[in-house]
């Protein structure tokens, strides 16, 4: 940069680039030089060597200042290197730079889509700091009202909006509402600014995204807009990246109307999310956005594999939570029997899992309210599947998974199945006198003609209580124990006798 003959000061910006300056045209505006200059010590040759290493806006920012000075003041500051003057001067304390960008930040109004995109973009490449965010909200703002401001005259008359030019920004936001229109429809094409946005980092994003629904903009198009967003920007961005896009998009999401965010794109958001370290409470926001539309899932959907450190097959956990989720909804009606149905096959599909524990497996078969339950046939079959898989099975535990079932919900034919199943004919249950008395499950073979189907229905009754017997000796047996144990701790502690209320 050759300014002047004369270059008795270099200055180093942020390693990028060294530039020569003279020091007296430089320090009639800068404060900051002026500063540094007064205590420092020429070199043999007379220069001064200054390094900046947190230059705002690098090489290209000192320059335009520098530029600035040497041309005695009458460099013009405009909507293109506003923020960077801004900044620079800020930083180089050059308060006619100031003045001069604070009177074009006045006509902020008045300037083109693209100059405050531009504005915006350059905010985003600076250092954060309460200067950049200052401007960065004033362009935002403005932004927006323009972007809504267009939409609502080119909904209102796009006909007469329309520009013949397609180089007129007024074309583009006017011809817009055709965009809106067909997106709604579900057609693949995407208003126009889609694309021009794209260039904001996440942070950005979520601030114009927020501006947006403050102005009540329609959460259809917001809600395609992120995963558009999401798809493009997500190939090409480091991991850290990544995180900082899910967690924007998932943040978004959540605070939109919920029938405006397609089920499908939520699982595809989970699938991403689960090999990145997403913050968990941006995770929980997800699983109950999913949670609230479960009964527009599909068994397929559900099957999301186990994290790496669980040995079972499925993330049955996290089937739990979206269950959990969807029934913390009130009025379900109709959609709470959809979810039991989907559940029932969710638990046929894991019930083969051999390291799939009891205590879980018994969750899935609690989650669902009973009376949301038609039938039993399903979880009978997946409680069958599961015992077979799962032979090494206690008796108690054995007999929670069996209560789960009602009989009156079985078919006949189950009813049939259950007395000749022999996982369940020899079941030891501890007698309440008899520690190690075996009450066994027999159901005698016996040949029942067409004329008395009524008969093995009563047979069947029968055996079935006999089951709901045993579960009720277990559970005194082991009441039983806990009096005694408490019996033995009380006469440990105090050796007075109570006092005889009988004689």
């Amino acid at each position: 940069m050759a300014m002047e003959a004369c270059s008795d000061l270099q200055v180093d910006i942020n390693g990028e680039e060294t530039i020569f300056l003279n020091k007296k045209i430089i320090c009639k505006y800068s404060g900051t030089l002026r500063k540094l200059l007064r205590t420092s010590t020429s070199s043999s040759n007379g220069n001064i060597k200054v390094i900046f290493n947190d230059f705002p806006g690098g090489a290209e920012s000192f320059e335009l200042v520098s530029r600035f000075c040497y041309s005695n003041g009458q460099f013009t500051v405009v909507p293109s290197n506003v923020v960077l003057f801004h900044c620079a001067a800020k930083f180089m304390e050059v308060p006619e730079v100031l003045e001069q960008t604070a009177k074009c930040m006045q006509e902020i109004r008045y300037w083109t889509w693209s100059e405050v995109l531009l504005g915006l973009q350059q905010c985003q490449e600076l250092e954060t700091s309460s200067d950049t965010d200052s401007l960065a909200a004033k362009l935002m703002n403005v932004l927006v009202e323009k972007l809504c401001l267009a939409i609502e005259l080119s909904v209102s008359s796009a006909a007469s909006a329309c520009s013949p030019s397609p180089d007129s920004s007024l074309f583009r936001f006017s011809c817009d509402s055709k965009s809106i229109e067909s997106f709604k429809n579900g057609s693949s094409r995407i208003p126009w600014w889609f694309d021009e946005v794209l260039v904001l980092r996440p942070g950005l994003v979520a601030t114009f995204l927020k501006l947006m629904i403050a102005r009540k903009h329609d959460n259809l198009t917001i809600s395609r807009f992120l995963f558009y967003y999401q798809k493009v920007k997500f190939c090409s961005a480091s991991c850290n990246e990544k995180i900082e896009i899910l967690e924007t998009t998932i943040d978004t999401l959540y605070v939109l109307d919920q029938s405006c965010v397609p089920y499908k794109n939520l699982f595809g958001v989970l699938r991403l999310a689960r090999g990145l370290n997403i913050s968990k409470s941006v995770m929980n926001k997800l699983e109950l956005m999913i949670g609230h539309q479960l009964d527009q899932a599909t068994l397929d959907s559900l099957l999301v594999p186990s994290p790496l450190k669980s040995s079972h097959l499925y993330h049955v956990n996290l089937v739990i939570r979206f269950a959990k989720a969807f029934l913390n909804e009130a009025n379900r009606g109709s959609q709470l029997k959809k979810v039991a149905r989907l559940i029932d096959q969710y638990i046929a599909e894991v019930a083969p899992d051999p390291c799939l524990k009891p205590s879980k497996f018994l969750s899935l078969l609690t989650l669902i309210p009973d009376t949301a339950r038609e039938s039993h046939e399903d979880i009978y079959r997946a409680v069958d599947m599961y015992l077979e898989a799962h032979a090494g099975l206690t008796n108690g535990e054995k007999l929670k998974l069996i209560r789960t079932l009602s009989y009156e919900k079985l078919s006949a034919e189950s009813r049939a199945h259950i007395s000749r199943n022999t996982k369940l004919q020899a079941i030891e249950t501890p007698d309440v006198q008899h520690h190690h008395k075996q009450l066994i499950l027999q159901v005698e073979k016996v040949e029942i003609s067409r004329d008395n189907e009524n008969l093995k229905e009563h047979i069947e009754r029968i055996q079935w209580r006999i089951m709901e017997l045993e579960r009720a000796c277990l559970k005194m047996q082991n009441q039983m124990e806990v009096i005694k144990k408490i019996s033995k701790s009380t006469s440990r502690g105090s050796n007075r006798s109570l006092p005889k209320l009988c004689s």
